[in-house]
């Protein structure tokens, strides 16, 4: 067993990475990683090529729709294979020059393998022995399967597989129904896949504003089957012609089943107790408000520490790590509470802040303001039918409660209110103060302020 000490020791490498800049060139720095490549799971699997998907899934979509703008257009056909390797083709090498940067630089260290504690500030990584001043954990989170499926011995994709299939499955069952599954099925059905959901909840995407879930579970029923209400209880078959069967006793035909049905943390996977390190009841690996755990030297970050899960958080959250290994005595904190996020299938959406049901759940005074896309000059453009912006606010001070859209531009058009928000700007403000370009679509904004 070889023995290995530094001053810091980065666990994972996605917004981990992010954690080591120039100002620690004066320090022995390791990382450990169990792939060739860095990047975690937005570069590799995750956000990143999902997105690259999806937006060649909305221009298959608009050549499709094309003929509603009068414009004659037919699509010949989507190449799956050029799309994965146009993809991946372009990351692959960042995930893999990544490493190699960080490997060739001095001061570091990179050891490749599994990490899991042995004692306070002392890993095993796959036999080698590392030991450190201080240790971050950014280990990231990984695809829960339900055991109907594990225990099947029958084959299934998850995001972390799927888009690397060398064709397109000719039926598909998505398993799940939050922003995974609906941005996967957008992606499968625009290169011609048949798409059943099947979801537990009463609609999909059951997180979002009530207007915004079921407005996109109608929309969701007429381009796939949705399956609402229904759990898994059986998959059998045979490679190639699987059977799922749910709780009522449908039965589904597929060649595919995709399983999205939620991530779960990494922490449970180093041992944690070895090392001081304590897991909530769901498995999260508890931080202090200055990503600080429970054992002396050790931090943690991202998916397996937030309760908020999203690349942007992880990254500020290694900022805020960043910041506070090198200046013990001005430590800063990562903000959680408004925190914005979007789906990128079809429609988009983007949200921030409360739901409906959250106000009312706590009993919340609140205005609300609804527009839709029709009802601006840029939304008759765009011929959208379905597009709103809905807005909640508090009737005393004006501030924003929340903000739901669904539509084209969505995750860009909620970025406004996400600063309004931050800030502390009340919506008569925001909405009276600065000029607002007539007719862009950020007009629909405009128009859902004023109705505040």
């Amino acid at each position: 067993m070889a023995s290995h000490h530094h001053d810091l020791v980065v666990v994972g490498t996605g917004s981990g990475n992010m954690v080591v800049d120039s100002t620690f060139a004066d320090l022995d720095v390791a990382f450990v990683e169990e792939e060739q490549r860095f990047g975690g799971t937005c570069l590799n699997v995750g956000c990143i090529p999902t997105k690259m998907f999806a937006h060649t899934a909305d221009l298959a979509t608009q050549i499709r729709s094309a003929g509603s703008f009068d414009v004659h257009a037919d699509l010949r056909d989507v190449s799956w294979p050029a799309v994965r390797d146009r993809v991946f083709g372009r990351l692959d090498p960042i995930a893999r020059d990544s490493r190699r940067s960080r490997a060739d630089t001095d001061g570091i260290t990179v050891h490749t393998g599994t990490a899991v504690f042995t004692g306070p500030r002392e890993l095993d990584v796959d036999g080698d022995r590392v030991t450190a001043d201080r240790i971050v954990l950014a280990v990231g989170s990984r695809p829960v399967v339900p055991p109907p499926v594990a225990e099947s011995g029958l084959p299934y994709e998850t995001s972390n597989t799927v888009m690397h299939l060398d064709a397109p499955p000719s039926r598909l069952v998505v398993l799940g129904g939050g922003y995974i599954a609906a941005e996967l099925a957008h992606v499968f059905a625009s290169v011609g896949t048949d798409v059943t959901i099947v979801e537990s909840a009463d609609t999909l995407l059951g997180g979002q504003d009530e207007q915004v879930a079921h407005a996109f579970t109608e929309l969701a029923a007429k381009q796939h089957t949705v399956h609402l209400g229904r759990r898994l209880t059986e998959l059998r078959g045979r490679p190639g012609e699987l059977e799922i069967v749910l709780d009522d006793g449908t039965r589904i035909g597929a060649d595919t089943l995709l399983v999205a049905t939620g991530r779960t943390p990494n922490g449970d996977r180093l041992d944690p107790a070895e090392g001081g390190v304590e897991l909530d009841d769901g498995g999260r690996i508890v931080v202090d408000a200055h990503q600080r755990t429970s054992a002396e030297g050790v931090w943690a970050l991202g998916d397996c520490s937030t309760s908020v899960p999203l690349k942007h958080v992880a990254n500020r959250e290694a900022d805020v790590v960043r910041h506070n290994l090198r200046h013990p005595d001005d430590l800063r904190t990562a903000r959680h509470d408004v925190v914005p996020a979007a789906v990128f299938t079809a429609p988009q959406i983007a949200a921030v802040g409360a739901t409906e049901a959250e106000l009312r759940d706590r009993g919340a005074e609140y205005t609300r303001s609804s527009v839709d896309y029709a009802d601006t000059a840029f939304g008759w453009a765009l011929e959208d039918p379905v597009g709103f912006c809905t807005l909640y606010a508090d009737p005393t001070s004006g501030l924003l409660l929340g903000a739901h859209i669904l539509g084209p531009d969505a995750p860009v058009l909620i970025q406004p209110l996400v600063v309004a928000m931050t800030l502390g700007i009340p919506a008569k403000d925001l909405v009276d103060q600065p000029y607002w370009i007539h007719p862009a679509l950020t007009e629909v904004v405009q128009q859902a302020l004023l109705g505040l």
